[in-house]
């Protein structure tokens, strides 16, 4: 127990380490780019706001004040990235110490509401916005690797030990899969074997869900087989959209849910499950709208205070009320989330102090190969049962620091336990995927799976031109292309943004290429384009923005995406061969199975041949997809 003890420290210690780096990284780039790009860089970037008018103040959920901002000279706002639930700094002029932070939590074109931090901040008629990195989130890290070193007893010490290797995960096995009684009869046999071995692990278990395969469709029916033997579930992932689409699927299927989390970054479709929308609808809402009604009058008299003990006399006013609604806030949200049979959250949220004396009899974490281990530590305090969902095969988590990612942060828990030595008894791989033509699907099924993907009936064969109004071309009759830009002259250049790059030969070859299968009939919202590099993706905007369904976008943020036609563009030529992070199999693996009908793979064999994985890619696509070199396209 000593030598497990003591690797245990040396794993918190080390991983602290690397949290750290991966802090001072991700604060430097956001620090570099605000001292060294000029306001209109920063616009452009759509990283900031500049000269907003303050022209209210509401109250919103748990007290929170609420500033609701215009643009002061235009109409409307800029072309920008921030959205609901993005994390902000308020400031009166570029060169001042932030006023407070703040949460985006509605934007419109014309007007933008955020959450203040500091319910006492003090703003000044016109303020500037920029999209900050939070500390919140490294402080809950830090936390939960703090309490993996807590004296431990019973069930939580056999978890850990579990999953630190040191002892053999157990089964219960006195139910047999015959014995289910399946929510879901369309199940195929993997996601029902992948369902019944997360049953009756006693300590963990992992579904690997390749790219199509339903894995969200099997943790779904996880949690109702769960629910039905009546245990507490809680169910994380470690982005909102993914929880967000978790909540849906089971709202969906009749289950007891509330989702924990800021208001404004709970997805539409599923904001009458959040605990804010939850807590409006409570009986005791009366009362609270009471409060509501006299803390909105207190603050408008704040806002407009002209002397000094006018605003003391409000403030004072605001304070006592805020307290007042929190009492009821939460009183009324522990009813309610004693109440639910699943509780959601994202990794983080799942610090919420709400949970603080709650244990849950299983733990789920979805898309757990994207999530830091650190991450996963949060909520695996709260449960003694715990299954991860995810694909190791795809991106694992995003990093800022070369050196972090290089000693280990973003090896995940997931991975980590995938490639364990006990592997085979904890780990069911689902097998058939409903998303991909088996000519699109079969690079990454041979190379990231072993061979053991296989396309179901339904999409083995289908075609773009087997969708209504949609014409026979040489573009919608083909499910796999590769288009060769050797020899063409078509070289990277970099970007706008440093160390990116961009092509715009290939820019001007996937713009040919769009216009030909809307000129086919494909609807401009089933078709998109992905790219590795983020230079390309700016300048892809730019030369499709005549096209403003069509979804344009990082490989990272099509990862769990589909679309029927996708355009792969690789970016990288050059005579040096070297191809940056398309070494990264995975990113490739991401990009390639976003594509139901038709996929489309632009890039230079030449540079691509310097590098054994690629070069075995383009061998395929030249076999086994149509082949045209880009001459005969430009």
């Amino acid at each position: 127990m000593d030598r497990g003890t003591n690797a245990l420290q040396r794993f918190v210690a080390e991983q602290r380490q690397l949290l750290d780096l991966e802090r001072q990284a991700e604060i430097a780039a956001a620090e570099q780019s605000l001292h060294t790009r000029s306001d209109a860089e920063l616009v452009a970037r759509g990283d900031t706001l500049l000269r907003l008018e303050v022209v209210d103040l509401e109250p919103g959920f748990g007290g929170r004040v609420h500033a609701v901002l215009r643009p002061s000279r235009e109409p409307s706002f800029p072309a920008h990235r921030l959205g609901p639930g993005d994390l902000i700094a308020v400031r009166g002029s570029r060169d001042e110490a932030p006023i407070t932070t703040a949460v985006v939590v509605r934007v419109r074109a014309e007007q933008l509401t955020i959450a203040l931090d500091d319910e006492d901040a003090e703003l000044p008629p016109l303020v500037r916005l920029d999209r900050v990195a939070s500390d919140v989130t490294y402080r809950r890290l830090h936390q939960a690797l703090g309490g993996l070193l807590a004296d431990r007893k019973g069930a939580e010490a056999k978890l850990l030990q579990v999953l630190f290797g040191e002892r053999e995960p157990e089964r219960d096995d006195r139910a047999t899969i015959a014995d289910h009684a399946w929510f879901d009869p369309g199940l195929d046999a993997s996601q029902r074997d992948a369902v019944d071995n997360a049953l009756r692990a006693a300590h963990v278990a992992l579904i690997h869900g390749p790219p199509g395969t339903g894995k969200t469709t099997a943790v779904v029916e996880l949690i109702r087989q769960a629910v039905a033997r009546g245990e507490r579930v809680l169910a994380c992932a470690p982005s909102n959209i993914a929880v967000d689409n978790l909540a849906e699927r089971l709202a969906r299927a009749g289950v007891r849910i509330v989702r924990l989390g800021h208001p404004a970054r709970v997805m539409e479709a599923v904001v009458e499950h959040s605990l804010a929308a939850q807590v409006d609808r409570a009986p005791e809402q009366k009362l609270l709208r009471d409060v509501r009604r006299e803390l909105d009058t207190s603050l408008r008299q704040l806002h407009r205070a002209k002397s000094r003990a006018d605003r003391f006399a409000a403030r004072d006013q605001v304070r006592q009320l805020r307290r007042e609604q929190r009492q009821l806030e939460q009183a009324v949200t522990r009813g309610i989330v004693d109440g639910a049979e699943v509780v959601l959250a994202t990794l983080v949220g799942a610090a919420d102090g709400l949970l603080a004396e709650t244990r849950f009899d299983r733990l789920v974490v979805d898309e757990a190969a994207q999530a830091l281990e650190a991450a996963c530590w949060i909520p695996l305090q709260r449960a003694d049962r715990v299954v991860l969902a995810g694909d190791h095969c795809q991106l694992p988590p995003t990093i800022h620091s070369a050196e972090a990612s290089r000693r280990g942060l973003a090896r995940t828990l997931f991975e980590r336990l995938a490639e364990a030595p006990n592997a085979a008894a904890t780990t069911r791989m689902l097998t058939v995927q409903y998303r991909m033509h088996e000519a699109i699907m079969a690079f990454s099924a041979e190379r990231f799976y072993a061979g053991r993907l296989q396309a179901d009936a339904s999409v083995r064969e289908h075609l773009l031109t087997d969708l209504r109004a949609v014409n026979t071309t040489e573009w919608t009759s083909q499910p796999l292309c590769f288009v060769d830009t050797a020899g063409t002259g078509f070289e990277e250049t970099h970007g706008d943004d440093e160390g990116s790059k961009a092509n715009p030969g290939e820019a001007e070859l996937v713009a040919k290429i769009v216009d030909d299968l809307l000129a086919a009939g494909v609807a401009p919202g089933e078709v998109a384009v992905v790219t590795p590099y983020n230079a390309q993706v700016q300048l892809l905007r730019r030369r499709l923005e005549h096209q403003p369904e069509l979804e344009i976008g990082s490989v990272d943020g099509l990862q769990g995406r589909e679309k029927e036609a996708v355009i792969v563009s690789l970016v990288r030529s050059n005579d040096r061969g070297e191809v940056g992070f398309l070494a990264e199999m995975r990113r490739l693996n991401v990009a390639m199975t976003r594509a139901r009908r038709h996929l489309t793979v632009i890039g230079d064999s030449a540079t691509l041949a310097s590098h054994r994985d690629l070069l075995q890619l383009v061998e395929h696509l030249q076999t086994h997809g149509s082949y045209r070199s880009a001459f005969e396209l430009s």
